[in-house]
């Protein structure tokens, strides 16, 4: 006899079905998987053994086949246990064949039949709402599959449960979905003193996505300043929120089967790998970047981070997603993100600081800011100088705005900017000024003529490449929206071009 149920393979966070086929043949008895599964497949078999013995249950003296069909793909993961075991017991006439094959099953079998969390249950469970499909996952990520808004969420503890679910009439609760996770409190702008125009660039990269990068020397507010972004963003909206949930529910990070609703914020250390920040590894898991879509990444001491991975994030920032090469298939995973990037002047952080700078400035300067190429700085649309405050100072300058203040007017700009793009490109493919591009950035800026001549002589004068030009743009049109103007006038001009000095050939990295 052969038995099929359906189950789910990953690739990114799309699903791909996999029909598990289980036969049971006359011969010597043995248990063998086929369909290209990795090592984790492969010992799914001692599993399932082990878990029917738990439960009471022998396997036949039988020649006992599984097949996962697509049988070029490669299966990874413990999720198959669980679809395994339903096919076997389907075949061995201990399951309802025609009730399981309306589900699509995953998880992972313990040797006492218990049924461990997994990696993809939101995911699948979407996959399955869209193929009109119930789904049977652990009982821990119930509330996590019961969020796609499916009708038939099975979630049971164990596997003699699931048994009993569908045999003796004692049905499993239905999932509800859990309450959506938000963070705890987060660092507030007010604490920061003195640094008026870093908080100026902060709230203008909030208002508009951009990207960020600081530089000044140790202890000048650089990291204080990044970890205060996330408190300047709006929540996600439930479509991003649905997003985000599902790169982590891959990634196996969402816990309790709760949803994100603040913006992710990541900040890899810079010894991180190429894998660990675009993503990779044995799974092709996602990295640190679609952890952050969405939300923020933070790269402190940018230029200590490996070359590799710093020319990997050209782009994700360009394009949005990121895509892990393989021989045999590509993976690609979302990564909308806002790139915050800190950094020292030189190695030891005070080139310009006649009383604490090194014996070899500004030669060190010079080589430690090559160490960024110029196509990354160049997708940076806002560069700042963050000075040092001294002690004294910052004992004597006033508290400044609190968050919420400039979240407000975050919150306003941004929604004159969906007001716009939802007008000029329908779909929700631009959200931000940010994303703007082509036609839909030539409608969305027009200029005075007085800041019409002041970006041509400066585009001559500064030689700023297309992109640099156009970013420019984008960065004058979030300045206008904060200050609620329909045209971008000089000073917005002024203010954007204010923030392109710092690119390299040009002038040095310091003021």
């Amino acid at each position: 006899m052969t038995a099929h149920v359906n189950t789910v393979a990953f690739s990114g966070v799309d699903c791909v079905e996999i029909d598990v086929q289980v036969q049971l043949s006359n011969g010597l008895p043995a248990f063998t998987i086929v369909g290209l599964p990795d090592k984790a497949v492969g010992e799914s078999r001692e599993r399932v053994r082990a878990a029917l013995t738990a439960i009471g249950l022998a396997l036949p003296p039988r020649r006992i086949t599984v097949n996962l069909a697509p049988a070029d793909m490669t299966k990874e993961g413990s999720h198959f246990d669980l679809p395994i075991a339903c096919a076997l017991l389907a075949a061995m006439g201990v399951l309802p064949l025609d009730d399981i094959q309306n589900y699509i099953i995953l998880g992972e079998l313990g040797l006492d039949g218990s049924l461990a969390a997994v990696a993809g249950v939101l995911p699948a469970a979407i996959h399955a709402n869209a193929r009109d499909l119930g789904l049977i996952c652990p009982a821990s990520q119930g509330s996590e599959a019961a969020w796609a808004g499916g009708s038939g969420v099975l979630a049971p503890a164990s596997l003699l449960s699931l048994i009993n679910h569908f045999k003796d009439g004692d049905p499993l609760p239905a999932p509800v979905p859990a309450s959506a996770r938000d963070s705890l409190t987060l660092p507030d702008l007010l604490d920061v003193k003195g640094q008026e125009s870093a908080k100026r660039a902060l709230e203008v990269a909030a208002a508009g996505g951009h990207n960020l990068l600081m530089i000044g020397p140790p202890g000048s507010g650089k990291s204080m300043l990044a970890r205060r972004l996330p408190s300047l963003l709006p929540p996600l909206s439930p479509h991003e929120a649905l997003e985000v949930s599902m790169i982590h529910s891959v990634a196996g990070l969402l816990t309790g089967g709760q949803l994100l609703t603040r913006r992710p914020y990541r900040d890899p250390h810079h010894s991180a790998s190429v894998a660990a920040i675009i993503g990779g590894g044995m799974r092709a898991k996602p990295g640190d970047v679609s952890l952050a879509h969405n939300g923020v990444l933070f790269l402190d001491e940018l230029p200590e981070f490996a070359r590799g991975a710093l020319e990997a994030l050209r782009q994700p920032l360009e394009s949005g997603r990121a895509v892990i090469s393989r021989a045999n298939n590509h993976v690609s995973y979302p990564a909308r993100v806002q790139l915050v990037a800190a950094m020292n002047p030189c190695r030891c952080g005070y080139l310009g600081d006649e009383s604490m700078a090194c014996n070899k400035a500004p030669r060190c300067g010079a080589d430690y800011q090559g160490r960024l190429s110029g196509p990354l700085l160049d997708r940076i649309d806002i560069h700042i100088d963050v000075p040092a405050v001294s002690p004294l100072e910052l004992t004597r300058l006033p508290q400044g705005e609190p968050s919420q203040t400039v979240a407000a007017r975050v919150a306003a700009a941004q929604q004159v900017q969906n007001d716009r793009y939802q007008a000029l490109a329908p779909g929700g493919a631009v959200r931000r000024n940010a994303d703007a591009d082509g036609a839909v950035l030539d409608s969305a800026t027009p200029m005075e003529d007085a800041a019409r001549q002041l970006l041509t002589k400066a585009t001559e004068r500064m030689r700023l490449s297309a992109r640099g030009y156009h970013r420019v743009l984008r960065v004058a049109r979030t300045i206008a929206d904060l200050a609620g103007s329909d045209s971008l006038a000089a000073p917005h001009i002024a203010e954007a071009l204010s923030y392109r000095r710092l690119l390299p050939g040009k002038q040095s990295l310091v003021s």
